[in-house]
């Protein structure tokens, strides 16, 4: 997708989507579905995008003490993973 942006003087700032043809057709459904514009839809997607990945981004923190312990090392592909390597992904 490519998006061209320009700000005119009202700060509303206009931008091209390139979008594949089925997805607009189902962007065109649903707001016909919802009875408003395209660009209405639009803009309320992209706040519900926004706020939700805000709200996750502060209500999700990883930490060590939620992992599941291992008894003996986990091996994968020649990889041992332990107790402590996970900790170490963990935290930066």
């Amino acid at each position: 997708m490519r998006i061209n942006m320009r700000i005119d003087m009202s700060s509303v700032v206009r931008t091209t989507l390139e979008l594949p043809d089925p997805l607009f057709a189902r962007l065109k459904a649903r707001a016909a579905l919802k009875q408003v514009s395209l660009k209405q839809l639009l803009q309320d997607f992209v706040e519900q995008g926004l706020d939700a990945s805000g709200a996750a981004a502060s209500s999700v923190r990883r930490c060590a003490h939620d992992l599941p312990k291992l008894q003996t090392p986990l091996q994968q592909q020649g990889v041992t993973f332990s107790n402590a390597g996970l900790f170490e992904l963990l935290e930066p």
